[in-house]
């Protein structure tokens, strides 16, 4: 990827420059999708991305640069140009010997998916949308697609770490479109893995196709929910997102050193029931959001976030933990090389609780049951969000009654944490990509169904 000479110097002419750490990231990424629309493959695409990035570390400034120009001469030139910056050119710390490392791969992949050809691909597509299809003519549209990425990267640095990581990661999108008497309504499905072409040989298209089409059926002859606040019952997997976005990134350093979360100053106090613990682990096998090592080497870990209703900890990255005064949690990430890492969520979600779906039913005269949530907007210094709900039903005197379409939950992470009062046993994950200061990355949410006493349902 690029010879250890040239790493050596680099790193080494950071620090004559005066910064106080030096760090190299080299990727070579290959990506590739396949879309079937409307029965018809309308799009193939396969990219490759290679280049290098650069960061100086001057005290609690960070300077990032990045070529895709392997020159030697280019990327000295480019550290020198981060240099000017740094202690006014005063030499910083003394490089250290360049140590490779070896890590162990628990991401298993079966299948190289060089081995498989595209038609065996969109032969997988059409055999979805056929099945998708036949849930009933009110199904108008099938949108497939196939998305993979072969990621390789080297991270060094002027502490003398050399480490490499080969990251394989596929995912399958469906979303389909229902239509009745009172217009069109969308449902999807979008399971993804840290693995490889055995994933897609291994998905029960059936259930796939069944989730999607029918979540888009019951929601296309739905009515409305009359808005107000109440309780809601929060469907697992993907209900999990709204933990992620209104209170997951408020507990990455990269909030907290700014003094732009809720959570601030907050480690050690109750944010919530005794019955919640919140979790981010980055050592799961093939789970979507895992890796080996973060993106500025250091391993991956598992993160009790909240326990038993206490903030135990937060997500850091180099410059975090070195600001707020706690250890690194292998949380750094990004998209490419063309962004300097920051700490960023990996697999996050709620622990399983004691509770039965029927338990929390009972408990609820009139309510919403989220089976399952859709998109929306979060701002990340104040935990305000706003989530659209893409299957919901009324609850009736402890009973799911009939399906609501367009509802929404308004609220603050911070406030509706001590709002969840009952957790059930289902744990399920969901593959989702997020988006932040370093771009986009693979993580997955998660929780079991859980009841939130009282939120601000918006109802059309």
């Amino acid at each position: 990827m690029l010879n250890e000479n040239t790493v050596a110097k680099i790193l080494e002419y950071g620090l004559q420059q005066g910064a106080d750490f030096t760090e190299v990231f080299v990727e070579d990424s290959v990506s590739s999708s396949i879309n079937l629309l409307d029965q018809k493959i309308d799009e193939i695409n396969s990219s490759n991305s290679f280049g290098i990035g650069i960061r100086l570390l001057c005290g609690n400034e960070a300077y990032y640069g990045y070529s895709s120009d392997v020159d030697e001469a280019n990327l000295l030139k480019l550290t020198r140009n981060l240099g000017q910056s740094c202690k006014n050119g005063q030499p910083g710390e003394i490089m250290q010997t360049l140590q490779p490392q070896s890590i162990e791969d628990i991401h298993h992949v079966a299948i190289n998916p060089e081995t498989v050809s595209k038609s065996e691909r969109v032969d997988l597509l059409r055999k979805l949308d056929n099945i998708t299809r036949n849930h009933g003519e009110e199904i108008k549209q099938v949108n497939a697609n196939i998305t993979e990425k072969n990621r390789s990267v080297l991270i060094a640095n002027s502490e003398g770490l050399w480490v490499e990581d080969a990251r394989i990661y596929s995912r399958m999108r469906l979303s389909t479109v229902a239509e009745k008497d009172d217009g069109p309504q969308t449902a999807a499905e979008s399971p993804g893995v840290l693995g490889g072409y055995e994933f897609f040989q291994n998905l029960d298209l059936d259930e796939l196709a069944e989730n999607a089409a029918q979540s888009a059926l019951r929601m296309a002859g739905a009515g409305y929910i009359n808005g107000g606040t109440m309780p809601v019952i929060l469907g697992n997997g993907f209900g999990g997102v709204i933990f992620h976005e209104a209170c997951g990134h408020p507990l990455e350093t990269e909030a907290i050193r700014k003094k732009g979360s809720p959570f601030c100053g907050k480690i050690g106090e109750s944010v919530g029931q005794s019955i919640l613990t919140a979790i981010d682990d980055g050592t799961i096998a093939n789970k979507w959001g895992s890796c080996n090592v973060d993106d500025e080497g250091t391993p991956t870990q598992k993160t009790v976030l909240i326990e038993n209703g206490i903030l135990n900890n937060y997500l850091s990255d180099r410059i975090g933990a070195g600001q707020v005064g706690i250890p690194r949690s292998g949380s750094a990430r990004r998209e490419s090389y063309k962004f300097a890492p920051v700490s960023r969520m990996r697999n996050t979600f709620i622990a399983p609780g004691p509770h039965q779906i029927e338990e929390m039913l009972r408990s609820v005269d009139f309510g919403l049951y989220a089976k399952k949530m859709g998109g929306g907007s979060v701002n990340p210094g104040t935990g305000e969000f706003n989530f659209a709900v893409q299957e919901g039903y009324a609850i009736r005197k402890g009973k799911i009654a009939e399906p609501v379409r367009g509802a929404t939950l308004i609220g603050k992470g911070f406030d509706v944490l001590p709002q969840i009062s009952m957790i059930a046993d289902d744990l399920d994950l969901a593959a989702g990509m997020c988006g932040a200061a370093s771009g986009w990355v693979p993580t997955t949410v998660g929780q079991p169904t859980l009841k939130i006493d009282a939120i601000l349902v918006g109802g059309r």
